[in-house]
């Protein structure tokens, strides 16, 4: 056992084995790292594996890889395309010094963006289990991350949403409606993005000309998405149809990701083929991924750390291709893995914090399933406090509830709440495009118009005859 991680506390000494373990046993208390056997013993013994993180130097995680180079892409990602240069400002640093540098004025937008590449996933989380809630909050809103298609996402002052229109049956009708009524709302400027019911090549080929016919219609500066396996996408690509977004679920190992059917070549091959169709007005930025706590131990892939250390190594596999939107479906896997909404709402600050340091543009599907001791006053909590947070965007479901997924989430009205409270702001091309359409009155106060106008009406008549 190594004695480089130890600290003693009057007559007892706490060992630490190695760097996993003492990130596992550091971590706030969740129920996925009890179900993994991962977790402090007590509380004692978390705020001492805490105290003993502070004042490991960051660059013990370029020294000791968590899970060997040799068995992992994602380790070796991590570990070859680290840019020195970047780090070289905060090299001489420890944890614990981080956290009062990430925390001070030094800090700035400006300096966090130059030296995010040479920050690891493995840095990340670990400064995270150090700080307190205000903390990630704080650093999260001086990192500004902006990427665009055809709209602009990630800009200081404004709230980006995905529309998910989700419908059990893959109804044209009911995806139709509920597209309109989430654009009635002014949601939809991150993505339209469906997780189809049936989930088969032919199907998401349908799905994508439905959204991409409402796009081109109503001339809508957002972009589509057909939340599909990569390996579909780039099937409906080599059919013709109008992919604008490449979407997969990913994790922070490899094991996690073959579980899910692909490798970093798979993903490579997916956005080369995006970027060849050129459909983009604005920008590049073709890829769309989502992760979530707890996947890699649902999947056994987690290598004996603890999950959020997984889920922040997913992120370097999100960096690597230049996403649009990454979010982390925060509550989505269950209570055996967030228990309650004490445990969402930190995993989903943790999450938002973690990926925005990474320089990616981190938005929160701020969700629970109806077994987690959770309810919608605890996501308005959490919705709360990662706008507060600068977080890029958030899910708009009609309801809150999905009925597809049969999970509870945020509406089209929490959008509103927020842009509202806050005082925060669409995307600007799809802003201009509310005024426009009169959906929404140009006053700079985010409200609605007192109508529905009129080719929205005409659209609805339409759907209301079954056609």
């Amino acid at each position: 056992m190594s004695q480089r991680y130890r600290h003693r506390v009057g007559s007892k000494t706490y060992l630490f084995k190695d760097l996993a373990q003492l990130l596992a046993k550091a971590t706030p208390p969740r129920s996925g790292d009890s179900l993994a056997g991962v977790i402090a013993d007590s509380d004692q013994e978390r705020a001492i594996a805490q105290l003993t993180l502070a004042y490991v130097p960051l660059r013990d995680f370029l020294n000791e890889a968590l899970i060997p180079y040799e068995e992992d892409e994602i380790t070796r990602l991590i570990m070859d395309e680290h840019n020195k240069q970047a780090f070289t400002p905060i090299a001489h640093l420890t944890v614990g010094d981080f956290r009062n540098w990430l925390l001070s004025d030094c800090a700035t937008s400006e300096i966090l963006a130059s030296v995010s590449s040479g920050i690891t996933p493995e840095m990340a989380a670990a400064v995270s289990k150090i700080m307190r809630n205000q903390d990630l909050i704080l650093v999260a809103k001086k990192c500004h991350v902006t990427t665009g298609f055809r709209s602009t996402i990630g800009l200081p002052g404004h709230l980006s949403t995905r529309l998910q229109p989700n419908h059990p049956t893959d109804d044209i009708n009911g995806i139709a409606a509920s597209m309109l009524d989430g654009l009635l709302y002014a949601n939809g400027d991150a993505v339209i993005g469906i997780n189809p019911a049936t989930d088969n090549v032919a199907q998401a080929i349908n799905l994508l000309h439905l959204m991409d016919d409402v796009i081109q219609q109503y001339q809508i500066p957002t972009q589509s998405c057909v939340l599909t396996h990569v390996t579909n996408t780039i099937e409906c690509i080599e059919a013709g149809a109008p992919v604008d977004l490449v979407f997969q679920s990913i994790g922070g190992t490899q094991a996690t990701n073959t579980s899910f059917g692909f490798d970093l070549a798979t993903l490579a091959e997916a956005q080369a083929a995006a970027l060849s169709l050129k459909r983009g007005t604005i920008g590049n930025n073709v890829m769309y991924f989502e992760t979530g706590q707890g996947s890699a131990l649902s999947a056994n892939a987690h290598h004996g750390l603890d999950q959020q250390t997984c889920e922040a190594r997913a992120y370097a596999v999100a960096r690597k291709f230049d996403p649009l939107l990454v979010n982390t479906v925060v509550g989505f896997i269950g209570p055996e893995y967030l228990f309650d909404g004490k445990q969402i709402t930190r995993a989903g600050l943790e999450d938002h914090f973690c990926g925005k340091l990474l320089g990616l543009p981190m938005g929160c599907d701020v969700c629970y399933t109806n077994h987690a001791e959770a309810d919608q006053n605890d996501m308005d909590n959490l919705l709360t406090l990662l706008g507060v947070a600068g977080c890029s965007f958030i899910m708009g479901i009609p309801g809150s509830d999905d009925i597809m997924l049969n999970y509870q989430t945020t509406s089209f009205h929490d959008a509103l709440y927020l842009r509202r409270v806050l005082g925060v702001r669409p995307a600007p091309e799809f802003e201009l495009w509310l005024n426009k359409m009169d959906i929404m009155k140009n006053d700079g106060h985010n409200r609605l118009s007192a109508k529905i106008p009129e080719i929205f009406a005409r659209s609805l008549h339409t759907l209301g005859r079954g056609q």
